[in-house]
């Protein structure tokens, strides 16, 4: 999530920092874009800007400039495939807390499971975009159904439409979303249930309380 990701990881890791850029260059756009009605709020917003220093002011420095850096061929649909399956897990567990809950997404081989590895490059994860989105303590992506899956597990199926180059390339694929109740203990730093125990930070916690001792 956002908050976890501003106030948990290290200052300067680049997942804090591009989260700190999204939230910066978003701010930036709503400021610009209420500027012609709101004048003298957006002018008095864009001063108080930390990260804009010495600024001509919001009147003078052009209108909304969005850079091609952030339209990259698949991410869309990757957050939106992502999205919908969140939608099937939070459907699951009827409104329990997301955190005690780790969720299983299967999805057989093809254009949609790629998309998900470019959000979880790790077949399990705790700290990948894809588990962030997905609001539970920890998410893993599998290709097929594991065989020690409980008997009674409630396997929610969904599909997902991609439609890519306008158009031009297009795939409805199926996904299971499995939510299994969570065997960890809670961090007492990030909240979240991936510790061995409810006295001690997770690993994710514990390096980087490591990396802020050293400096």
């Amino acid at each position: 999530s956002l908050s976890c990701r501003l106030y948990c990881e290290e200052e300067k890791d680049p997942k804090r920092r591009s989260c700190q850029t999204v939230l910066a260059e978003a701010l930036d756009v709503v400021v610009r874009s209420f500027a012609p009605i709101l004048p003298h709020l957006a002018e008095e917003v864009f001063q108080h800007l930390p990260f804009k220093k010495d600024s001509e002011g919001v009147f003078r420095t052009g209108w909304i400039n969005a850079s091609s850096a952030w339209k990259k061929p698949g991410i869309e649909e990757a957050i939106e495939g992502a999205c919908a399956m969140r939608d099937s897990f939070l459907g699951s567990i009827s409104g329990k807390n997301a955190l005690e809950y780790e969720v299983v997404i299967v999805i057989e081989p093809g254009l949609l499971f790629e998309l998900m590895e470019a959000l979880q490059a790790e077949e399990t994860s705790s700290v990948s975009q894809l588990n962030e989105i997905m609001m539970a303590s920890q998410t893993t992506l599998l290709s097929e159904l594991p065989k020690e899956t409980p008997a009674d597990a409630n396997i929610i199926k969904g599909t997902f439409l991609i439609n890519l180059e306008g158009g031009d390339i297009r795939e409805e694929s199926s996904y299971e979303v499995i939510a299994l109740p969570i065997a960890k203990a809670k961090c007492p730093r990030c909240r979240r249930y991936t510790s061995d125990s409810s006295s001690t930070p997770c690993p994710r916690c514990l390096k980087v309380l490591a990396g802020k001792g050293s400096t």
